[in-house]
């Protein structure tokens, strides 16, 4: 069994629970057809988390928040094998009112 660590007493600020946008094709098509971005978000952080971040960072309203978590991918340099590293997704939907602007 996992464990979770979002059961965990440590308080992070918004700006240490989302640690950038992912600005992709797929991205910025969901942006613009369903008003949902994605984040690569703070492993530690739930959704209520990435909700009050967004919320206080943006100053939008949130309405939905899905999360995921990224395996790391093996890769190999020469003679030897690595991995990424593993990471941790959200994709936040907003009112249809509101709008982030990357750009």
């Amino acid at each position: 069994m996992a464990r979770d660590l979002t059961k965990t007493n440590l308080s992070l600020e918004p700006h240490q629970i989302l640690l950038r946008p992912l600005v992709t094709e797929k991205g910025l098509h969901k942006a613009n057809r369903y008003n949902a971005y994605a984040f690569e978000v703070n492993a530690l952080a739930g959704k209520d988390d990435v909700r009050r971040a967004v919320e206080s960072l943006f100053d939008v309203k949130v309405v939905s928040v899905n999360t995921l978590n990224r395996k790391g991918k093996t890769r190999r340099f020469k003679a030897r094998e690595g991995s990424t590293k593993v990471w941790k997704k959200a994709i936040v939907k907003l009112d249809p009112e509101h709008r982030i602007n990357f750009f």
